[in-house]
């Protein structure tokens, strides 16, 4: 789900990205004036978990991989504004240093799963939770499904910014210039693999952390509550416990990184532009493509885009460390360590910018 350099034309990246600018300035507005100590970690921490999460390789039908993102989970506990900023900088960061998602694509990726997918869990969760209790079952269940259909209207939209290349942007002999695949074939290469594995994956997590919440922290679940039965449980912030254990949790998830590579092959509209003159891969992109053949070579503003930016640890493989496992491994605490300077320095900024006045941001 994260697009590359190249599969998107610039127009639709250039689109893409203006459409990112609102929310995100929407976000620093409202997250800006509430930002304190305790939500600075948690920013950090959702944010962080997000990355990490999207690490975990699942296998999907056809030969390719998928994961979830962390996307309905992040929402559940810091709202939909702070989650699209936690979400956004894991993926910008994902791009810069991995090179998973294209760098002309942040504003694409940004919108399809930070903005997009924020806004449609909080939806979904606060419609099913209605104003049942913290402790309910049915925040549970809540959770998972806003989860759930967070990732799949995120690859929905994904597939159908790749579906509508081939449409718009034709050379004189009527060659598609970037993703050669029509909306036939991506919305049902996307979706399938959503619907089910990655799908259900990210309804999991969503439920069972928002569970693990409503036995150690409900304080957590109560931003994005709304109006409860009972007002008793309305928590303080100061009622909260600390988030050790949310934070050994995500170092657990760490070192387990390395599970994440072993389902072989790549995402679906994730493959590099050297792979449509590999007949081996070619015949992968095939069989993933609903035996669509695939161009004998990648088109030509994808070849053109693809080598607009190098990663320095492209495939979380950082090139001094021979063993991919290990790499794996050092690559996941570094990104982890990135965000949490990148969300520090998004609170310093916040903070300036309320002692400066609402006209700062």
């Amino acid at each position: 789900m994260h697009i590359p350099d190249g599969y998107l034309s610039p127009a639709t990246c250039a689109t893409l990205y203006a459409g990112c600018v609102p929310f995100w300035r929407m976000a620093l507005q409202r997250v800006k004036k509430g930002l304190h100590s305790r939500q600075v970690p948690l920013l950090s921490l959702f944010a962080a978990f997000s990355f990490v999460i999207m690490m975990f390789n699942l296998p999907l039908p056809g030969g390719t991989t998928g994961h979830a993102t962390g996307i309905g989970l992040a929402t559940v506990v810091i709202g939909p504004w702070a989650a699209m900023l936690a979400v956004s900088v894991a993926l910008i960061v994902q791009a810069l240093f991995f090179g998973d998602g294209g760098v002309t694509a942040i504003g694409a990726n940004c919108f399809n799963m930070a903005i997009a997918g924020s806004l449609v869990a909080y939806a979904v969760y606060r419609l099913i939770a209605g104003r049942s209790a913290l402790a309910s079952a049915r925040r549970v269940v809540a959770a998972g499904l806003a989860g759930y259909v967070a990732i799949n209207v995120s690859a929905l939209l994904a597939a159908v910014e790749f579906g509508i290349q081939p449409l718009l942007y034709k050379d004189a002999a009527g060659t598609p210039l970037y993703c050669p695949y029509p909306l036939s074939i991506a919305i049902p290469a996307m979706m399938i693999g959503h619907l089910t594995i990655a799908g259900l994956a990210e309804l999991a997590v969503s439920a069972g952390v928002v569970a693990f919440l409503q036995r150690s922290d409900l304080s957590l679940l109560r931003s994005t509550a709304g109006k409860l039965i009972d007002a008793a449980q309305a928590l303080p912030p100061a009622a909260a416990r600390p988030l050790r254990a949310l934070w050994a949790g995500l170092a657990a998830l760490m070192v387990l990184t390395p599970l994440g590579i072993l389902a072989a092959g790549s995402a679906w509209g994730e493959w590099m532009a050297s792979d449509y003159a590999n007949p081996a891969a070619r015949a992968q992109i095939a069989a993933a493509s609903f035996n669509h053949g695939a161009p004998q070579l990648a088109p030509q503003g994808l070849q053109r885009l693809s080598s607009v930016w190098t990663a320095p640890f492209a495939r979380y493989a950082p090139p001094y460390i021979r063993g991919v496992a290990f790499g794996y491994l050092l690559s996941a605490m570094f990104g982890v360590g990135l965000i949490v300077v990148a969300i520090l320095l998004l609170g310093r900024f916040t903070q300036n910018a309320v002692r400066a006045g609402p006209e700062a941001v």
